[in-house]
């Protein structure tokens, strides 16, 4: 009866109570350092404006904002001024016009921006007003939350997504109850190096946005077009 053979010490064959392998099958993983997972890099976090391979919306020029801001103006300023002056005149026209013309503004905007995502002259522009995807996720609604990764991919109809209601009216505030505090004197000099601020902050960060745009947490970019 044969004696079972035993590897001799410093022979190339395993040893072991493991189970070789077939014949001219390779391991998979001779060594951890092997392992084929450990050389693959975390994949970079694609900036969330930009969205992947910088394929995200477009943000808006800031002629495109002027542009929008002037027909939204226009639109809601000389109807309601013409109204105004059917009541009133002279010194008293100074008084109401103003805190009429912001009433009207944060109501004209407010409900487009959050039905969809556009006023009038934001149409006019070719431009529209989303969330902000870089907010914390808490701060997003829920629908923003289920909306935003489809949108920001490109959906069909060629959306973005649109901003809450509590967004749309905070964003129409912060532009329009400056215009109801210029009959006050100081407060009307505020308003207007606000307004001076507030421009100029679309051209400080990448992002382009105003304080309001800070404020409520969102962009506004190009209207991208099916």
């Amino acid at each position: 009866m044969a004696t079972p053979r035993t590897p001799a010490q410093g022979s190339d064959e395993p040893s072991g109570t493991g189970s070789a392998l077939p014949d001219g099958e390779p391991a998979l993983y001779g060594h951890p350092a092997d392992d084929p997972t450990d050389d693959l890099a975390a994949d970079p976090v694609d900036d969330p404006v930009e969205g992947a391979a910088g394929e995200g919306p477009a943000l808006a020029e800031p002629g495109q904002r002027l542009l929008a801001r002037i027909v939204d103006t226009l639109v809601v300023g000389l109807p309601v001024i013409i109204v105004v002056k059917e009541f009133v005149s002279g010194h008293q026209l100074d008084v109401v016009a103003p805190p009429a013309v912001a009433g009207c503004m944060l109501l004209y905007e407010a409900v487009q921006l959050a039905l969809w995502g556009q006023t009038l002259g934001k149409r006019f522009a070719g431009i529209q007003v989303v969330p902000d995807p870089s907010v914390p996720e808490g701060a997003l609604t829920g629908a923003e939350r289920a909306t935003a990764p489809e949108t920001f991919a490109g959906a069909a109809e060629g959306g973005y997504g649109r901003p809450s209601v509590l967004r749309a009216v905070l964003r129409a505030a912060v532009y329009s109850v400056p215009i109801a505090l210029r009959p006050v004197h100081i407060l009307g000099l505020l308003a207007s190096l606000f307004w001076v601020a507030n421009a100029g902050f679309i051209y400080e960060g990448t992002h382009r946005r105003a304080v309001h745009d800070r404020l409520a947490g969102t962009l506004v970019v190009k209207r991208r077009t099916p």
